[in-house]
């Protein structure tokens, strides 16, 4: 029976490296386990994850250490993306193999195809594993509500959606009206946000079960999404309204955001050293210096302290 429950705060793990670009599994261990201290619902390995900067064994390396280190305790979801079908199998195969709980998948966009193949492209990589696959809405690989629709009506495991197509609040409504309409398979998907969290609320009451922010302030999506569920939504927004100068930060593309999310972690106490892998931007001394004065500003605690 495919897992239809997962909901709630699933952060996209960073890849801690090292000055020489090496992977540090001790920190990636402790990145994982104070995900877990503060109550994530489950952790992701994807784009966030500059899993696409890691070679074959790499991924698996990476892949096995946090199943191991998770132990349980919550999903883990795997990008297994790629641009071709078989390529794609290979790679969900293996994550299912390795421990993966969830897939992650966006559709193939370095030749854009008609919405036909498309939706066989997911059809075949659901048939070839026993997960559930969350289907990865992008800007760059859009998977619209109505084909959403579509896909998941495909096979019983291509029942969830992660929306980051902007602007993502018109599109989750309207995935979630195609969704409740439904009378078949169609109507069992089910609707996650991303996109760093930004529209977290709007996302909610549009029908979203829970979002995939980044990695660095798993502690404060929790103390939200808990408040949420328990009813005080005027709390909810004013604690996540604290953080919204930060989150847009974390907003930055072309690598910016792998740096900046690994200063912060550095600052924090989870990794030893901010590094990303090339090809990405580094930020500037007025970058780091208007990020601490925003991180002084909101105290954000320190693992270590």
């Amino acid at each position: 029976m495919v897992d239809r429950t997962m909901n709630g705060i699933f952060p996209i793990l960073a890849t801690p490296f090292d000055d020489k670009g090496q992977i540090d599994f001790e920190d990636l261990e402790r990145e994982v386990e104070w995900m877990i201290n503060v109550g994530v619902n489950g952790v992701g390995i994807a784009v966030a994850s500059e899993i696409y900067k890691l070679t074959d064994p790499e991924r698996d390396e990476v892949l096995s250490s946090i199943v191991k280190q998770v132990n349980g305790r919550v999903p883990v979801v795997m990008n297994t993306g790629a641009m071709g079908t078989d390529v794609t199998v290979y790679y969900s195969q293996r994550a299912e193999e390795l421990g993966a709980n969830a897939l992650m998948i966006r559709p193939p966009s370095f030749i854009s195809m008609p919405a036909a193949e498309v939706i066989e492209f997911f059809a075949r990589v659901g048939a070839s594993v026993g997960i559930p696959i969350f289907q990865q809405d992008q800007g760059t690989a859009q998977v619209s509500p109505g084909m959403a629709i579509e896909i998941a009506r495909r096979h019983e495991n291509l029942c969830y959606i992660k929306v980051e197509t902007a602007p993502t609040v018109p599109r989750m409504a309207e995935a979630a009206a195609l969704r409740d309409a439904a009378t078949d398979a169609g109507g069992d998907l089910i609707l996650f946000g991303g996109a760093g969290g930004t529209f977290l609320f709007e996302e909610l009451r549009r029908g979203s079960v829970g979002t995939m922010p980044g990695s660095v302030i798993p502690d404060v999506f929790v103390n939200v999404w808990e408040r949420w569920q328990d009813g005080d939504e005027e709390g909810a927004e004013a604690e996540f309204r604290r953080y919204s100068a930060l989150i847009r930060t974390l907003k930055q593309p072309q690598g910016l955001d792998n740096w900046i999310y690994k200063e912060i972690l550095v600052r924090r106490g989870v990794f030893k050293t901010a590094h990303a892998r090339h090809p990405a931007v580094r930020p500037d001394r007025f970058q780091i210096y208007e990020l601490e004065q925003m991180l002084d500003e909101l105290e954000l605690e320190d693992l270590e302290a």
